[in-house]
């Protein structure tokens, strides 16, 4: 699969109508003698076919090549940004798991009810918030109008240290994974209320309940353990997504991240630091639904038998 993956990305970056080396881009008054120079200089003159190859061998080393634009390694570029998105991330899927676990069990189980009616207006103004347009409404309201937060950034001026640190790079990030975990968790909510509602009207929900359990042994013990397999499996899948939204928020945000390298190497068609993103993100991606069907497996060890 990652070999597919990055096949398909190395044909569609060449296959773009405008390169970073056309003559006039780099410099008005730079020669076409100049610009193959530059081209050979980064292998750029050989083969597509050759040039996939060495790009696969650099790959197997994780060296991704040297960037268009600062002449650094581009894995070292990526690395010192890759981890600020992950744990951004990390922190909004793990709060939008607990919050749509939370509010879409509750709905299922109040159905009709002004409390499912609630929760329901809420996952569908989160599933149709576009995540640009709320970054802006709450960088206007509490960023400029109530300055509560910063409008962009991941440190303060002044530098800190320690602790203080942490604590000034939480506040520069209270917005924009206010964003992520506000837009993601709608159509968390809508399947789990669906999931949790045709485990309600189940024969063996029913008979636990003519049996007389109560309403926390039933969660325990039938709802929960009937939720997780397609919770986990969503969750694996929507790792793209939340990866994907970084490149907006971030560069709304002014974040140093792998989303705001990435929107700017694509302005300025820095082809190896894309193509080491999309690698990167790729492998994530992969790795996350890995992990999904072993932690799948590990509640339901009969699905690996034939």
């Amino acid at each position: 699969m990652l070999f597919l993956i990055s096949l398909i990305s190395f044909l569609a970056i060449h296959a773009t109508p405008n390169s970073f080396f056309g003559a006039g881009e780099l410099n008005p008054n730079m020669t076409k003698e100049a610009v193959e120079k530059l081209k050979a200089v980064y292998g750029l003159d050989k083969p597509l076919f050759e040039q996939y190859v060495a790009w696969m061998k650099n790959i197997s080393t994780l060296h991704f090549g040297i960037s268009f634009v600062s002449g650094q390694d581009v894995s070292s570029e990526i690395l010192k940004r890759l981890p600020v998105t992950l744990w951004m991330n990390s922190i909004a899927l793990v709060v939008v798991f607990v919050l749509s676990l939370y509010l879409g069990i509750k709905a299922a189980l109040q159905q009709t009810k002004k409390s499912d009616y609630i929760i329901r207006q809420i996952a569908l103004v989160s599933f149709s918030m576009p995540a640009f347009y709320l970054a802006l409404l709450l960088i206007i309201f509490f960023a400029i109008k109530l300055e509560w937060f910063p409008v962009a950034g991941l440190h303060s001026i002044e530098p800190k240290e320690g602790f203080a640190n942490y604590l000034d790079m939480a506040w520069h990030v209270t917005l924009p994974i206010t964003v992520m975990i506000f837009t993601g968790v709608g159509s968390m909510i809508i399947y789990i209320r669906s999931l949790t509602l045709e485990i309600l009207k189940s024969d063996y929900y029913f008979f636990a309940r003519s049996r007389g359990l109560s309403e926390g042994k039933l969660l325990r013990y039938y709802i929960l353990p009937n939720l997780m397999p397609p919770i986990i499996t969503l969750l694996g899948l929507s790792l793209p997504g939340l990866i994907g939204g970084s490149v907006i928020l971030e560069s709304i945000f002014g974040i140093e991240g792998m989303g705001q390298l990435f929107y700017l190497s694509a302005l300025s068609r820095d082809y190896p630091i894309i193509m080491g993103i999309l690698m990167i993100t790729a492998f994530l991606t992969l790795l996350g639904n890995m992990l999904a069907d072993m932690l799948l497996l590990k509640l339901n060890p009969y699905m690996g038998r034939g």
